[in-house]
């Protein structure tokens, strides 16, 4: 019953097809794949289990982007504080304990002295004292242990990283390939980073949607620029939270949700949701209210990383997240300042979406329903975060998966083409037989006049006993928005 979608991280390694499905039947709307470790015939893998599954399930796969790692090494190494540490941008050789080489070859231009490099999800902390031509000279702040490919941060600084390595490229090209439904591009600092992915796709007539990762402090500062240019939004917090101050985190989460909701785009709180939960089978209250006031703060998903992917603890933790959101969506509503308002200069389809949300509060409408092939008007309804279910009737497959990341919709794929008296009672029986709504209430229609294209025009509001009923006559229009 929740409305809020859940996005779960799944490994090559762990993807057979009872356990996607046990996570589907707890709550999961979409995969998600991190290529940091998958081959592409483990994409591949995860692909077609998730397709045997069920063909409604999202697919997203991750970018790696311009971000910088540690090269292999033999065993872990420990490091203590004090210690003094060389640095070079050679990624073709491994690291040692007085030598630590990274990918970006370029690094020693980019750093300064005073500058903090931050290792594993900054569980490391070294301190630049010199720079020699390509080689840095940094100072261990902390007692820790570096292992393979972590990932390297530098707070404050601007890495002149391209938008996409090749690697990346190739994962693009598979994932068109195998038509997935969303490419989750990382660090992107700016519009002209999603372009970039953007242009791949256009040049192979792929429909893929782009989720533009928020992981550093260009991205949070050119935001409006980049949800503008995107599908929608991740809150990456993991490296958002070491590339600046953790304490402006909750601040910032909550401002991107508020301009993604606004401008009609979904958006995914991501990183540490059910972290105990990796080793443990129950979270923790703070984890709990975190993703409650996601959730007040009125995100459209939620995601889960290493709990799902790795965790002992999988389908509890979805199961977990799914009874969590629930609960706090229920709350929700009684606090009146977590409304989303109309804006004065909206759209006809706004408007309209508006008024269906606000007919659930003022008429005591129970269901809306709409159809659409694009979804742009199950989007519109999904912003104002009404209470009740919105149906929606899709008439692609892919428009059903790309709904799986915007809340409160529950998208349906419509393989033939019926006139909209029958999709309109089919919808409704639906809606009856899941228990959203009764004989005695009242249900809200969204569509267009003018056939395919022709845009959202009117919102019809019916009684459910008259639909049903042999002496009603429908109004309806004969075409039905495509």
């Amino acid at each position: 019953m929740k409305q809020t979608k859940i996005v779960c991280s799944i490994s090559d390694l762990k993807c057979e097809q009872d356990f996607i499905r046990k996570l589907f039947f707890a709550g999961m709307n979409v995969v998600r794949m991190n290529t940091a470790h998958a081959t592409p015939d483990g994409i591949r893998k995860i692909i077609r289990n998730v397709r045997a599954v069920s063909p409604h399930i999202g697919i997203l796969i991750d970018t790696k982007g311009p971000e910088v790692r540690t090269t292999g090494v033999a065993a872990p190494i420990p490091y203590k504080t004090g210690e003094t540490i060389k640095i070079f941008g050679r990624p073709e050789m491994e690291t040692s304990h007085d030598i630590i080489n990274v990918s970006y070859v370029d690094i020693a231009k980019d750093v300064k002295v005073g500058d903090d490099l931050l290792f594993d999800d900054g569980a490391l902390d070294m301190k630049v004292i010199g720079v020699e031509g390509p080689m840095l000279i940094a100072r261990v702040e902390n007692d820790g242990v570096l292992g393979a490919h972590k990932s390297v941060n530098v707070p404050g600084e601007h890495i002149d990283l391209p938008a996409l390595t090749e690697k990346d490229r190739h994962n693009i090209l598979l994932a068109i390939e195998e038509d997935i439904d969303f490419i989750a591009h990382s660090f992107v600092r700016n519009a002209a980073d999603v372009k970039a992915v953007q242009d791949i796709l256009d040049a192979h007539g792929s429909d893929i949607k782009i989720i533009s990762k928020i992981e550093n402090q260009e991205g949070v500062d050119n935001i409006d620029e980049i949800i503008d240019a995107s599908y929608g939004i991740m809150i990456a917090r993991g490296d958002l939270g070491i590339e600046v101050p953790i304490e402006k985190i909750p601040g910032i989460q909550r401002q991107i949700i508020r301009k993604c909701v606004m401008k009609k785009k979904p958006v995914i709180v991501a990183t540490q949701m059910l972290h105990t939960m990796i080793n443990n089978p129950r979270p923790t209250r703070a984890e709990v209210t975190d993703i409650a006031n996601a959730i007040y703060s009125n995100t459209d998903a939620l995601m889960l990383s290493g709990e799902t992917a790795s965790g002992k603890y999988p389908v509890e933790a979805v199961e977990t997240m799914a009874a969590v959101a629930e609960q706090a969506e229920k709350d929700r509503f009684g606090i009146r300042d977590y409304d989303i308002v109309l804006n004065d200069n909206c759209t006809q389809k706004e408007f309209l979406a508006y008024s269906a949300i606000d007919s659930t509060r003022r008429l005591g409408v129970a269901g809306i329903i709409t159809d659409s092939e694009t979804g742009e008007t199950a989007r519109n309804i999904a912003a104002f975060r009404g209470p009740t279910p919105v149906l929606a009737i899709c008439y692609k497959e892919k428009t059903q998966r790309w709904l799986n990341l915007s809340y409160g919709i529950i998208p349906i794929y419509q393989k033939e083409h019926q006139s909209a008296e029958y999709m309109f009672t089919a919808a409704i029986r639906m809606l009856r037989q899941k228990g959203y709504i009764t004989l005695d209430d009242k249900i809200a229609y969204l569509s267009g006049s003018f056939g395919e294209r022709g845009g959202t025009t009117f919102v019809e509001i019916n009684r459910v006993r008259q639909v049903f009923d042999k002496s009603y006559e429908f109004h309806l229009p004969q075409h039905v928005e495509r």
